[in-house]
């Protein structure tokens, strides 16, 4: 039996390389995102998680679907999956890792080993896209 999470994730790409982060006492980097509360649509839940993870504010017109990647989640029982439904936004502040995040960073293709599977699945689409370097 397969076991799914579902949770979005913000898409953002500066000079080729895509916004990352890693929670306290994880190994693998991932997009920034969550899952939604009871209730919340994608935009609600994607605007709260990232001012939760990254401290900045997504602007909610802005907000555009990506793609959507499954993957074998990190650190979890073979089987359980995670469906990760990206989007572009803008937004207002400064990115700063916060909540349970220890570290954000910019990550090129080359170096697309240090993400979770997820991700690069999502790295290889936006490489095909000529987002990322």
């Amino acid at each position: 039996m397969t076991k799914k999470i579902d949770k979005l994730a913000w898409l953002y790409i500066r000079d080729g390389k895509l916004l990352c982060a890693r929670s306290k006492n994880k190994a693998l980097f991932y997009i920034p995102g969550g899952k939604r509360d009871a209730g919340e649509s994608d935009t609600q839940a994607l605007i709260r998680e990232i001012k939760e993870e990254i401290s900045v504010d997504l602007i909610a017109d802005s907000i555009k679907y990506a793609a959507t990647f499954t993957a074998q989640a990190d650190s979890k029982h073979n089987g359980t999956v995670v469906k990760l439904t990206c989007y572009f936004a803008e937004f207002l502040g400064k990115l700063s890792p916060d909540a349970e995040i220890e570290e954000i960073d910019f990550i090129d293709y080359q170096h697309k080993g240090l993400c979770s599977l997820a991700s690069i699945q999502a790295m290889e689409w936006l490489k095909q896209q000529n987002l990322m370097q």
